[in-house]
């Protein structure tokens, strides 16, 4: 009684999971909807159920909307120290993944084939990493982008061509003609347009896992909390490269960080600047005003353009796309590394360690935790 007050008070939706009956007598579907009918007895007309059953075969899910019939789930994803994903059936791997099966086995390309891959910035990093995805045998790909090749991209996007800049081609249509033309039966869905667009939502709830690739920590921030609201995993990834006054480099290192509720967010690893996603949402908003307080002095932007080398964007790639296949075969035995940078300029691999705020609303509240739809979405001011 108390979970239905709770799902009264805050609107959410009632879940019930059960383990199969020690007689090994299965749970009816006549059980659930007589739940079903209690529930709307307190909760009204409008209430639903989440169903969730464990025996020896692995989970299984099913959402019931209305009394009369059930949506089966295709796949239920436990997420914790890996991902495990049960359900998923009727595809094997693909032929063309035959040396990856000898490493791995084709539970891995099986397992692909049939995820949603989300890819947040198809510029240098989310190039390499959408092209690899394609490659290691992921089944659907959505790329997100609001840009267009310019010649400058070149040295280091994947799969664009100087005849994309010329036409200013959007870099989500580049990618997706790439991806296509491999013919390995990749299906692409492209969105060009910010994140935070009410366009791009339900593709983005669509993924089963995401790679953030974007530059910029207004979307940073957004697929922050995205990947607690929906338990959705985001793979953060950046490069940073800083050039020294007498020619060398002073600091070459990729960066990934795996975003999920047993990790530390980016707010508290500090990947993220709270004032430049402000100033980056006012420049997105309303460019006039941004250029106003910009020559006032009150934000910052529009600087030098920020170095890149397609070795390492496409090595923080790799790094990315390998955490993928750790949480789903944990090869190396030892679960996520939830935040990792290489040193490309020292040969040397670091796990920082992060305090975890205490008070952060993301990693130590647990109210947004699979909190999944609400108004206004992912609790965001102004969505």
């Amino acid at each position: 009684m108390a979970a239905v007050a709770r799902c009264k008070a805050e609107n959410l939706v009632f879940g019930v999971v059960r383990e199969q009956v020690p007689d090994g007598r299965a749970i009816t579907e006549e059980e659930d909807r007589e739940l079903l009918a209690r529930l709307r007895q307190q909760l009204g007309t409008s209430a639903q159920l989440a169903s969730l059953g464990v025996d020896k075969s692995g989970w299984n899910a099913h959402l019931w909307p209305d009394p009369h019939s059930a949506i089966v789930a295709d796949c239920v994803t436990i997420l914790g120290n890996q991902l495990a994903l049960h359900g998923l059936h009727g595809q094997g791997s693909a032929d063309f993944l035959a040396r990856q099966d000898l490493a791995f086995g084709p539970k891995l390309g099986a397992d692909l084939r049939r995820l949603r891959v989300g890819v947040v910035g198809c510029g240098a990093t989310g190039s390499a990493t959408a092209m690899l995805l394609a490659r290691l045998g992921v089944g659907q790909l959505a790329l997100f982008d609001d840009d267009i090749v310019d010649v400058t991209n070149l040295n280091r996007l994947h799969g664009a061509r100087r005849a994309d800049a010329d036409a200013m081609r959007p870099k989500v249509d580049v990618l997706t003609r790439e991806i296509t033309e491999l013919g390995l039966g990749v299906r692409t869905a492209p969105y060009r347009g910010w994140i935070g667009d009410t366009a791009a939502r339900d593709a983005l709830k669509a993924c089963d896992v995401v790679f953030g690739c974007t530059d910029d920590h207004d979307g940073r921030l957004l697929l922050n909390r995205f990947a607690y609201f929906y338990l959705v995993p985001v793979i953060d990834m950046g490069l940073a490269i800083r050039p020294a006054e007498d020619g060398r480099i002073a600091e070459l290192g990729g960066r990934t960080t795996v975003l999920a509720p047993t990790g530390q967010c980016l707010i508290c690893r500090k990947v993220v600047n709270a004032e430049t996603a402000r100033d980056e949402a006012l420049k997105r908003a309303s460019p006039e005003e941004f250029e106003r307080r910009k020559r006032e002095a009150y934000v910052r932007g529009g600087g030098e353009p920020a170095p890149a080398v397609v070795t390492f964007t496409t090595a923080t790639a790799c790094m990315a796309v390998d955490e993928l296949i750790q949480g789903l075969t944990d090869f190396r035995g030892s679960g996520w590394r939830w935040h990792g940078v290489r040193r490309f300029d020292l040969l040397a691999d670091r796990k920082p360690g992060a305090e975890r705020d205490e008070h952060c609303p993301i990693c130590s509240d647990t109210d947004y935790w699979g909190r999944g739809d609400m108004q206004p979405f992912l609790d965001r001011v102004g969505q």
